[in-house]
């Protein structure tokens, strides 16, 4: 049977990609992303209000506990 990796090793494992990389990727202009770090980001209100009308995508929730 194959060794399971616990979460620690699993997080520890995973590559990051800088935020700006990712906000591209998915059509959210440089210029609209508030950086927190090289990982995360705040999106402007502007931007949001400028794909109000867009079709509904998906919502994806990460959560931690230290």
């Amino acid at each position: 049977m194959a060794e399971v990796k616990s979460d620690i090793e699993i997080a520890r494992a995973a590559k990051k990609k800088p935020i700006q990389e990712i906000g591209a990727k998915i059509g959210i202009p440089y210029e609209h992303l508030l950086p927190y770090g090289h990982d995360k980001a705040k999106i402007s209100a502007e931007f949001i209000k400028s794909v109000k009308g867009n079709k509904d995508g998906k919502l994806i929730l990460v959560t931690a506990i230290n």
